[in-house]
């Protein structure tokens, strides 16, 4: 038996996707989801998120457990470093979201990964946030992923996976594209 006549198994479920995307046909309301984490300051630029229940499939849904996450601003910024910047948080959701993506189209398309590596990189002048240069936005100027992929498949199939989850991906479609924010006081 070859490589290619084993089956492929990214670890992604197919079956089940291609099934969710059917039932959504018969039932459009179930595919609103409101997706929510709860943050609190902790102390300086110091907070902690957590992340436990979403809406979704037209109910309140639950994760198996809550998962925290620390946010804090680096040393050179006069802070103590107790978690990732904000902004690096942006980048592990696109390089995790891509990656997702990039499995789950390998999978339909019977290309077996052997290692996706994606490297997020984003350019950004802190004379936006500092409020010393006006004219320089706040957030990132440019931002690159690089992958480097090991897979049972040509290099054009490869780009394709990557072309077809960057179409598909949230967090690409949130960077690329305007998105409303409501920010309010209780």
């Amino acid at each position: 038996m070859t490589t290619t006549d084993l089956p492929v198994d990214n670890g992604v479920n197919v079956e089940a996707l291609l099934g969710a995307r059917a039932a959504l046909g018969e039932s459009p309301d179930i595919a609103k989801f409101t997706w929510r984490t709860v943050n609190s300051w902790v102390k300086g630029t110091h907070s902690q998120s957590t992340v436990e229940t979403f809406y979704g499939l037209g109910d309140e849904q639950q994760h198996k457990s809550t998962f925290s996450f620390e946010a804090d601003h680096p040393e050179v910024f006069a802070a103590e470093d107790n978690g990732i910047t904000p902004v690096e948080f942006v980048l592990v959701a696109l390089g995790s979201c891509l990656t997702a993506g990039v499995a789950a189209v390998a999978q339909q398309r019977q290309i077996q990964l052997h290692s996706v590596k994606a490297t997020i990189e984003a350019d950004f002048d802190i004379h936006g946030i500092l409020g010393a240069d006006p004219d320089v936005r706040n957030g990132f100027s440019d931002v690159r992923v690089s992958y480097d992929i090991e897979a049972d498949a040509s290099r054009e199939d490869i780009q394709a996976l990557v072309a077809q989850s960057q179409k598909r991906s949230a967090v690409y479609d949130i960077l690329t594209n305007p998105t409303s924010v409501t920010v309010e006081v209780a």
